[in-house]
């Protein structure tokens, strides 16, 4: 599994620590991942994604899960989303129609 986030993209970074002295030494900044459910209304199914905290905050903030994936671009989504925004998309569809 790797240390991304599911829905935004957000993997490590690496960088220096920095000493007083300014010696340097490579460093790693992990993103703030969290394992959480979040329930899509179209689908009417809850859905286990690794998140960030900060993705949590933007799901919200969009208005829940459909209304993310609908307005992610697909390259940043991972691949279990990319399937699961086809998904939502393909039923809002059918209900539209």
């Amino acid at each position: 599994m790797s240390r991304a986030c599911e829905l935004t993209g957000k993997a490590v970074l690496y960088g220096n620590n920095v000493s007083h002295a300014n010696n340097k030494s490579r460093r790693r900044y992990l993103p703030n991942l969290c394992n959480v459910t979040l329930m899509s209304d179209a689908m009417g199914q809850s859905y286990r994604l690794r998140v960030t905290a900060h993705a949590l905050r933007t799901v919200e903030h969009r208005g829940g899960l459909d209304a993310f994936l609908a307005k992610a671009s697909d390259n940043e989504l991972s691949q279990r989303a990319r399937l699961l925004k086809r998904q939502v998309a393909k039923k809002l569809a059918e209900v539209a129609a």
